[in-house]
């Protein structure tokens, strides 16, 4: 936690929490994104969606977590949503048979140009909130934090590989190990023969 003298003493902890203040100013973005697009209007996560699939068309569900952020099992069902409101359209992927490719409908495209000018008004009341001198900062600061947010799975990836790469160097030192322990075949007598007792 980032601590800050007065302000901790005054506000708690929780004025210098990250994770708090970033979840406060999460809760703020989405009641005014709620209050610019309507009770009947697309959620976030569904303009997501559709803004995604309509800069490439035929993106699969995994491109999709990736463009999105959203999580896999969210997104599975979000798009399984989508496509019985009428939102998007699922086939099989040209290039890999086993996925399934979304894109627009056009009730899809209709739903997304209809959204666009409220997102786009939600925008500009979440950085009115802010000094103009420090709008540019924190589009940046977000952009950061989104980035480190999408290299974390490909991180994850690595050290599973590298740690899945030292278990098996590990096994093949100890079985190296064992092997040098044991005493050479020479030393034993041969089956079915007693060795010789002097007289």
């Amino acid at each position: 936690m980032v601590k800050s003298g007065k302000q901790t003493r005054r506000n708690g902890q929780l004025a210098v929490s990250p994770s708090h203040l970033i979840h406060r100013a999460l809760q703020l973005a989405l009641d005014l994104y709620a209050a610019e697009t309507g009770a009947d209007g697309l959620t976030q996560r569904q303009f997501a969606v559709l803004e995604a699939v309509s800069q490439k068309s035929g993106l699969t569900q995994t491109d999709l977590v990736r463009a999105t952020g959203i999580d896999r099992s969210t997104l599975a069902d979000l798009v399984a949503r989508m496509t019985t409101k009428g939102l998007l359209e699922r086939e099989r992927s040209a290039i890999d048979a086993r996925a399934m490719a979304v894109r627009l409908s056009e009730a899809g495209a209709a739903a997304l140009d209809a959204a666009r000018p409220r997102v786009e008004a939600a925008d500009k009341r979440i950085m009115a909130l802010l000094p103009k001198g420090k709008r540019d900062g924190f589009l940046a600061l977000l952009s950061d934090l989104a980035s480190a947010a999408d290299a974390v799975p490909d991180k994850a990836q690595a050290e599973a590989r590298a740690a899945k790469k030292a278990l098996k160097e590990a096994r093949k030192a100890e079985r190296a190990a064992k092997k040098a322990a044991k005493p050479a075949r020479s030393d034993k007598p041969a089956k079915g023969k007693k060795a010789s007792v002097a007289a």
